[in-house]
């Protein structure tokens, strides 16, 4: 009898032992990647600042991992139709976001959203800066951002700004501005960035904040004429135009970056491989020419930096949005 309960003692022993050993082994995550496609979901339309930058930089990424990257746009509801599409997704690593500054701004602006952006989404990489560019047609006869400004307070309320959606980034930015600048002004919503350009041509709309993409080519073929970037430091495509703050607008300054992230539950050394392959793809000159190309800096940085950075602008955003007067629809 006590053979036979020394046997079974054994081998219960024995399994025991291979349950801790083999268990840690199905804890782990699975490595990335190993399948494709990658799916990059652009919650704007195609062509948009946020999208090229997408491209450009995923176009690279693919080609360091050697798996099919694909850009995938979901525009609508300052986007949020997209972001809730990643929120929602696998947390595997092969579904991420390319989203703009106004992701910060959505739980300040859009209300019953479906979705928690600070826990539901984990950031990954911070891609690049675009500055925004305050741009009016040319015809209005503005020297310089001063001048504008006191033409705008001489008619309170009565010059008129857009933006390709109500709280994005051209339309916060315009708002620190406006706020900064101390005019009053009329904003009219439109559905995207070409609108609101062509409106400024045709002298319709008095003043965008628009981002370096779109602007630049209007500004070199003199249809539009750009008083004033909205960054901290002068746009590297537009060396001579000063930034509002250096017009004298203390507080004006508002940054539009482009960043990446995955699904809040996505293992930390997958979004740790996505950040590294970011910020490779970000230091090949083949990036950092095309960036600047359309008057962008890449921003590299750790997912923790980028993920600190977006947490202290939704609170920044929310402040903006109450001094702006705007209620969450």
């Amino acid at each position: 009898m006590n053979r036979i309960r020394s046997c079974i003692f054994g081998l219960l022993v024995g399994v025991l032992a291979s349950l801790v050993v083999t268990a840690p082994s199905h804890a782990q995550p699975q490595a990335w990647p190993t399948r494709q496609p990658v799916r990059v979901i652009v919650p704007l339309t195609a062509g948009s600042a946020i999208d090229i930058v997408a491209r450009l930089v995923f176009d690279s990424v693919s080609k360091q991992i050697g798996q099919t990257v694909v850009i995938e746009n979901r525009a609508g509801a300052a986007q949020t139709i997209g972001a809730a599409a990643v929120a929602r997704a696998d947390p595997d690593g092969y579904t991420i976001l390319v989203a703009g500054s106004a992701l910060a701004v959505v739980p300040s602006t859009v209300a019953n959203l479906s979705f928690n952006v600070e826990t539901d989404l984990t950031a990954v990489a911070s891609l690049a800066n675009v500055p925004l560019v305050l741009v009016v047609q040319p015809a209005k006869g503005y020297r310089t951002v001063r001048d504008f400004v006191a033409a705008a307070k001489e008619k309170p309320g009565a010059f008129t700004y857009g933006s390709g959606g109500r709280g994005d980034a051209t339309h916060l930015a315009a708002e620190r501005f406006r706020l900064a600048a101390g005019f009053q002004g009329l904003y009219v919503p439109f559905r995207g960035a070409p609108e609101v350009l062509a409106e400024v041509m045709a002298g319709r709309l008095d003043f965008y904040m628009a981002a370096m993409a779109p602007a630049l080519p209007l500004v070199a073929d003199g249809k539009l004429q750009a008083l004033a970037v909205a960054s901290a430091k002068r746009g590297i495509a537009l060396p001579d135009v000063p930034t509002t703050t250096e017009a004298g607008f203390a507080d004006s300054d508002y940054e539009f970056w482009v960043g990446a992230f995955a699904p809040a539950a996505t293992p930390r050394t997958i979004v740790d491989r996505l950040n590294q392959e970011i910020v490779k793809a970000l230091e090949t000159p083949g990036v950092r020419d095309r960036l600047k190309a359309i008057g962008g800096s890449p921003t590299p940085m750790t997912a923790h930096a980028f993920e600190q950075q977006f947490k202290r602008e939704v609170g920044v955003n929310a402040r903006l949005v109450k001094a702006a007067g705007l209620a969450p629809n």
